[in-house]
């Protein structure tokens, strides 16, 4: 069942991250800027400088799920739009979002429920139009 990765579109799955990272970027550099700084505490404090791991591990991280969700989806044999949509929701509420309020949910982050509240929508996003990408494309 998950022998899929000679299956795979690469060629989907490397438009899929690039639309995921365009995504990140906007939704973290200009969506979401003053309530994330509130969020974490930092309102008023300048943003700390970023570093290899501050810059490359979203990315990283963000081709991981890309990738599980490519095997999952050829795994399940995702047709359609309408469910390449279904299974989307389904990973970006069900894992991505709970995890997002699952990590916030600790005494480092002031303001758990809003960190959560403001990063989900990113995830669920980001796994919809992964997951319809990669499905118009197999």
């Amino acid at each position: 069942m998950f022998n899929v990765l000679g299956d795979i579109n690469w060629l989907a799955c490397a438009i899929a991250a690039v639309a995921s990272i365009a995504l990140a970027g906007v939704w973290f550099a200009v969506v979401i800027v003053k309530p994330y700084a509130v969020a974490l505490g930092r309102e008023g404090a300048p943003a700390p400088e970023a570093n290899a791991v501050s810059t490359a591990g979203p990315i990283l991280c963000q081709l991981v799920t890309l990738l599980t969700s490519a095997v999952l989806i050829e795994a399940l044999g995702i047709t359609t739009t309408g469910n390449a949509v279904a299974f989307g929701l389904v990973v970006g509420i069900g894992y991505l979002s709970a995890m997002t309020f699952q990590i916030a949910i600790n005494p480092n982050f002031p303001r758990p429920l809003l960190y959560g509240a403001i990063n989900a929508p990113f995830f669920v996003v980001s796994s919809v139009l992964s997951a319809v990408i990669l499905v118009a494309m197999r």
